[in-house]
């Protein structure tokens, strides 16, 4: 019996293995969002290439490059630099962002904020000190 529930055990633990990268979760896998999806850290060490494509939130604190499309809510913090297409419920930045960028609901762009880039949002926030160079349309429905 042992050795069968420990094969059972190898099976599950090589089955998770190959499973695509999740990121790491929200303390207790909470998601901001309310919905069935967790959210995703990018730690400040940490670095995407490619794309991302979540049901969750996306925290950016290190550096991305590419695509990143969050069902959820996006922050990209202080010292983290994207350069890459973003689109989010809400989005925050805080950190630079380089590529064009849709907030389906609200945009906050920081006072340490920079955003390179074209924006579609439905609502705006800009606080002193913040940068924002592209072309912004905004709309009464979805961003």
């Amino acid at each position: 019996m042992e050795v069968q529930e420990q094969t059972e055990e190898t099976q599950q633990e090589i089955a998770n293995e190959t499973q695509p990268y999740q990121g790491k979760r929200q303390r207790g896998g909470e998601s901001h969002n309310g919905g069935g999806g967790g959210g995703i850290v990018l730690g400040p060490r940490d670095s995407l290439v490619g794309k991302l494509t979540t049901e969750g939130d996306v925290h950016v604190q290190g550096t991305v490059e590419g695509e990143v499309t969050a069902a959820g809510d996006v922050w990209i913090e202080d010292k983290a630099t994207v350069k890459a297409n973003v689109e989010g419920r809400n989005v925050q930045v805080r950190g630079d962002l380089e590529g064009d960028l849709v907030a389906k609901d609200r945009l906050l762009l920081a006072g340490s904020g920079s955003v390179q880039g074209n924006v579609r949002v439905r609502r705006l926030a800009i606080e002193d000190g913040a940068t924002l160079n592209g072309n912004v349309n905004m709309s009464k429905g979805e961003g």
